[in-house]
């Protein structure tokens, strides 16, 4: 779980981040160690977890939630190195994309520079 005030990890239920395809563009590429994509996938699902449980109220507390998430991203950048890879220009549009699709999905017109505003990559 991300936020150390959530209550319970539960399963996500929006049928919009259910059906969507995470991080499409990164597995389709063989750059990209497919199990580094699933954990970068498994951070933006507990967000979403996170985004169900809290529901927050404002922007701000959903940036806060979002600095937590991009903050895990952050420290798998020595992972992708390790595995001859990096969180490079594709990785980052299509990691930000994703931040910004789920921000939508659960109705916040989000910045997405705010989003991932404590980004490494």
């Amino acid at each position: 779980m991300l936020s150390t005030k959530s209550l319970s990890a539960m399963p996500v239920s929006n049928p919009q981040i259910l059906a969507h395809p995470f991080l499409e563009k990164m597995y389709s590429d063989e750059y990209f160690p497919p199990a580094l994509v699933d954990k970068l996938k498994d951070i933006l699902m507990k967000w979403c977890e996170e985004i169900e449980a809290v529901k927050p109220a404002d922007l701000p507390a959903l940036y806060e939630l979002s600095h937590e998430a991009t903050e895990q991203i952050n420290q798998l950048a020595e992972e992708f190195e390790e595995n001859e890879s990096e969180i490079e220009t594709a990785a980052r549009e299509a990691i930000a994309a994703d931040f910004r699709f789920i921000a939508a999905a659960y109705g916040y017109e989000a910045d997405i520079e705010e989003l991932i505003a404590p980004r490494d990559w």
